[in-house]
């Protein structure tokens, strides 16, 4: 299995707020999005552009892993965002309203233009009909695109749909952007939450997210964080019973038995790959917080 990297919790942070900035030093997020799009006033653009810059350049946040969200490609701040965002040289940059291949070649080109060092990626926000109509092309697309992200709230606005528990409304689309994600071997993180006054809400569509098999989960409020960490992450008893299935097929195929149980349930190839990325995620999450 490659390299894996918990992206369990995402807080976006508004990158004109100087309290946020800080606070973010201090959260057990596995990654933050520092924003100057939504978050931003138009006359705070080019304030947040350069606060970003420097908070992702100034070693103050630990492993967390760091990306900037510029305003869109047809908004007027685009072009300054993605060239400001190259210098400062984080994980990624997230571009919100992604809708084709042909967007995620411009911004490859821009960042091209730009400098932008190998290891900053692109991670493409998905939150139109036409984004979810090309998702695969999209995922496809790039291997500089190394990250999806739904923006439901906008899905949900473009589709004329109702944000209510459970997403029933949303479900085709979440589920077909996971698809181009897993066909593409994308990471895809789920939307926001927007009540953040509702833990017990917050909690089931963190589960609700995890089974459809979504990599984390987008977040708007620091206390949204260790939820969805637990949400994304195997349990102790899915680690140990992942530990066992490994155990006794590799047991099973060195005394040369065609058929291995655990528990009474007979393991096949899918079972033990299942376990061994448990494992591996359970092992990047343990690099990431040292006891």
């Amino acid at each position: 299995m490659s390299e894996f990297r918990p992206r369990r919790s995402v807080l976006y942070m508004p990158g004109a707020n100087d309290k946020a900035l800080e606070k973010a030093k201090t959260l057990p997020t596995d990654a933050i999005i520092f924003d100057t799009e939504d978050s931003v006033a138009p006359d705070m653009k080019a304030v947040a552009r350069d606060k970003v810059a420097a908070a992702v350049t100034s070693g103050e946040y630990g492993q967390r892993e760091l990306t900037i969200r510029v305003n869109s490609i047809d908004t007027e701040w685009h072009e300054a965002d993605v060239r400001s965002a190259c210098a400062a040289a984080p994980s990624g940059i997230v571009v919100p309203k992604i809708n084709s291949a042909a967007d995620v070649a411009a911004v490859e080109s821009l960042m091209e233009a730009a400098g932008a060092p190998s290891h900053t990626t692109i991670w493409a926000m998905l939150e139109t009909p036409a984004a979810i109509e090309n998702a695969v092309e999209i995922a496809s697309c790039s291997e500089r695109l190394t990250v999806l992200i739904m923006g439901t709230n906008d899905l949900a606005k473009e589709l004329r749909a109702a944000l209510v528990p459970g997403r029933q409304p949303l479900l085709w689309g979440l589920a077909r952007a996971v698809n181009a994600a897993r066909y593409a071997d994308k990471v895809i993180l789920d939307g926001v939450y927007n009540e953040v006054r509702n833990p017990e809400g917050f909690a089931l569509e963190a589960e609700q997210a995890a089974q459809m098999g979504f990599d984390g989960k987008t977040l708007v409020h620091p206390t949204q964080v260790e939820p969805a960490n637990a949400a994304f992450a195997p349990t102790e008893e899915e680690i140990e019973y992942s530990r066992r299935v490994i155990e006794a097929f590799e047991a099973g195929v060195a005394a040369g038995l065609g058929v291995v149980t655990v528990d009474g349930k007979m393991i096949e190839n899918l079972h033990v790959d299942n376990a061994r990325r448990a494992l591996a995620i359970d092992f990047a999450i343990q690099a990431l917080n040292p006891q």
